[in-house]
């Protein structure tokens, strides 16, 4: 007799995870929704979960076979973490792990890329999810979205370098197929919306469906770093603004057809991203 799947969201109140769980819900699935304070969410047996302390790593693992993993953020090495918790995720039952990574980070890299490297060595079904750079940044609750409603300006040095920028949304659907179509991916999935563009680009987008401009300023790798290490650590603000910088570098400019292909629909572009975040928002990016 097969057993009906039950997958374990981490982070399930965060930008992807909330999505993916509404999707997993919507399709009958058993899921159990992973948060720091235990949030309930529809369709879900909500759990406390805390990468930082082990002792909630129990009650997350009964009865699951699956997992979402959305390693602990703003740590330069998570796979310190991470690792040791899926040893005991595997010796609990769970026999497929889908991981968020970056399209920034490969196997092998730093951050998120220990742990690619390790997963397929610990568990015979799973996958990596490495998106580009979410249009959420932009319309959302990150440090873009902040200052453009602030004071319409977005900050980076990542100078006309392109990025196909990808919905959230369109992560969640390809996630959801990662986490249930047989057989498992056992590969990594390189995620974009259909489109490269500069942030200049996206500023112009966004003063087009808003009404309201945005101004892209460019900044010197040194000068976004000095700049994000007044609100997060040091090491970790050498790392995003190195990120940037590839991004000027062309590492970003490039689409694939992993939507299309693993949900059978088109990425959204991101004026229809910053359209539906105009309508759902009285203060919309």
């Amino acid at each position: 007799m097969n057993v009906p799947a039950h997958t374990l969201v981490i982070g399930a109140t965060g930008t992807t995870g909330s999505r993916l769980v509404s999707r997993l819900a919507a399709r009958n699935h058993r899921v159990v929704a992973a948060s720091r304070t235990a949030t309930a969410v529809d369709g879900a047996r909500a759990v406390r979960f805390d990468w930082y302390d082990p002792t909630t790593f129990a009650d997350a693992f009964s009865g699951v076979d699956r997992v979402y993993l959305v390693p602990p953020p703003g740590s330069t090495a998570p796979a310190a973490t991470v690792l040791p918790f899926l040893e005991q995720a595997r010796t609990a039952g769970v026999r497929r792990a889908v991981l968020l990574s970056s399209s920034a980070v490969p196997a092998g890299g730093p951050a998120t890329g220990e742990i690619h490297q390790a997963l397929p060595g610990l568990f015979e079904e799973w996958a990596v999810l490495r998106p580009s750079w979410f249009m959420q940044n932009f319309t959302g609750d990150h440090v873009h979205a902040h200052s453009i409603r602030a004071d319409g300006t977005l900050w980076t040095a990542t100078g006309e370098g392109r990025v196909a920028f990808v919905d959230a949304d369109d992560i969640a659907a390809v996630a959801a197929h990662a986490l249930t179509d047989d057989p498992a991916p056992n590969t990594d999935l390189l995620i974009t919306g259909p489109e490269a563009l500069s942030h200049s680009d996206i500023a112009a987008t966004l003063t087009a469906v808003t009404g309201r401009p945005v101004t892209h300023r460019h900044l010197a790798y040194g000068q976004l770093r000095d700049r994000l290490a007044t609100t997060v650590p040091a090491e970790y603000a050498t790392f995003l603004a190195g990120l940037d910088r590839a991004i000027a570098d062309g590492a970003e400019d490039h689409t694939t057809d992993t939507v299309q292909r693993i949900t059978g629909r088109a990425p959204r572009t991101f004026r229809a991203h910053a359209e539906l975040a105009a309508l759902s928002s009285t203060d919309p990016a």
